[in-house]
């Protein structure tokens, strides 16, 4: 006859004692979320030393007139409001929103229309995908480098170009006239982006059932409809993000203009990033230059909760 009960004290002494800090199921290791924290705790770390760190260090010399090699002494808002008075600043801030919101809406329509592209079957489709990043891919100073022997005065192949079609008698300054020089570098900015949107939106383009489409067209609808009411309410959340990531970088824009025109000709390709570099680094007033590129954030945050705010709703 089996007998019950607890089992002798050398069998209890063989099974080994749960750890106290495990046997409580409050405890740290055993909390999803405590764990999610640990976890992420490395790559936080890293923001806030590579990001937020710099961030912070720009707003306090913002509020100093640091000059390079000199501290400087803490003035306030008087390098902002020094700013606004200044020409080339606000000549600045008009150069970035145009050369901002005169290229995101370009780069967004003409990668709609290249993801739609790439989107249908073709030979060597995904060589053809791989070969359209190319300009996302390649360095900006390289590329940069590119335009700016296609710009160039004297061997411009566009000027060339231009002469023998009867359309100009003489070379044309790309980058020596102010109008035509913004319009260069929006050009170049607008090759440059094309691709992010594309590639963005292909792969939104590609996450739209099929079944959709199959049962819109069983109901009589024409292409053009089944792309509106079908495929553009699955890509807009996709194509938003990759307006406010291309605003962002647009707007923070420097390595193009930089190589192409440092700024000029007078100032009249200026954004924020290359007169910041200007005052705070070739001018050595740091202090002026984190002002100049500080202006940016609210700039930017604006554009970043609308469109949060938008897709929230959506939600």
């Amino acid at each position: 006859m089996s007998r019950s009960g607890p089992p002798p004290p050398a069998m209890q002494a063989a099974v080994p004692a749960r750890p106290s800090f495990l046997a409580r199921p409050g405890l740290l290791l055993e909390r999803e979320t405590s764990l999610g924290v640990i976890l992420m705790l490395p790559a936080g770390i890293i923001l806030l030393a590579f990001m937020g760190y710099p961030f912070v260090l720009g707003i306090w010399l913002s509020l100093t007139d640091s000059m390079i090699g000199v501290p400087g002494t803490f003035i306030g808002l008087k390098n902002f409001s020094d700013l606004l008075t200044d020409s080339i600043f606000v000549q600045t801030t008009g150069n970035t929103f145009v050369y901002a919101l005169g290229t995101v809406p370009v780069k967004a329509v003409l990668g709609l229309l290249l993801a739609i592209l790439l989107n249908a079957r073709m030979p060597f489709q995904n060589i053809v995908r791989a070969a359209v990043l190319l300009p996302w891919i390649v360095p900006t100073a390289l590329s940069s480098l590119g335009w700016l022997m296609i710009y160039d005065g004297v061997l411009s192949p566009f000027s060339w170009l231009f002469m023998t079609w009867g359309w100009t008698s003489q070379k044309i300054p790309f980058l020596g006239d102010p109008t035509l020089a913004i319009i260069s570098v929006m050009v170049a900015n607008i090759w440059r982006g094309i691709p992010f949107f594309a590639v963005t939106i292909l792969a939104g383009l590609q996450a739209v059932p099929s079944e959709l489409h199959e049962a819109a067209a069983i109901d009589g609808a024409s292409p053009w409809q089944r792309f509106l009411n079908v495929t553009v309410p699955v890509i807009t959340g996709v194509t938003l993000i990759a307006t406010l990531f291309s605003i962002i970088w647009t707007f923070a824009d420097f390595q193009l203009i930089y190589v192409l025109t440092r700024g000029g000709p007078a100032n009249s390709t200026h954004i924020f990033g290359t007169y910041a570099y200007q005052m705070g680094m070739s001018a050595a007033q740091i202090g002026v230059g984190a002002a100049i590129a500080l202006y940016m954030f609210p700039i930017l945050a604006f554009f970043a909760i609308l469109l949060l705010v938008y897709l929230r709703r959506e939600v």
